[in-house]
């Protein structure tokens, strides 16, 4: 009971809370930049990527764009993929997707905008 007391007070009290400080600032903040973050490394590349829905009205129609796809086409369609399954999971709660114009389309046949990859489909319940 006295080696407890001790412990608890004075510098072991101070040290204990300087510790569990840090751990949940440290974890708060990770937890928050990697819910906002928009660029992920695929095929050793970090590809920035924008979901946008493409009628306000039906937002489980959208467009995925990734940034400098050219880098890595494979790489990029696979950013475009995760991008578009975050934004239906957190728009619908669900993960399927119908792809109109998506990565597993031949590279060839890809809509591009300069260096950007474009795709587009819809999130199914």
């Amino acid at each position: 009971m006295i080696l407890g007391q001790h412990i608890m007070t004075g510098r072991g009290a101070l040290g204990v809370c300087v510790v569990l400080s840090l751990a949940l600032v440290s974890g708060c903040g990770t937890f928050k930049d990697h819910r906002n973050k928009t660029e992920f490394a695929f095929d050793g590349i970090e590809f920035k990527s924008k979901v946008e829905a493409i009628e306000k009205e039906k937002r489980e129609h959208f467009s995925v764009e990734v940034r400098r796809a050219t880098q890595s086409i494979n790489g990029a369609k696979e950013a475009g993929r995760y991008a578009a399954t975050r934004y239906c999971i957190e728009q619908y709660g669900t993960s399927r997707i119908e792809w109109i114009s998506g990565p597993d389309q031949e590279n060839q046949t890809l809509k591009m905008d300069d260096d950007d990859l474009i795709m587009e489909g819809i999130c199914k319940p």
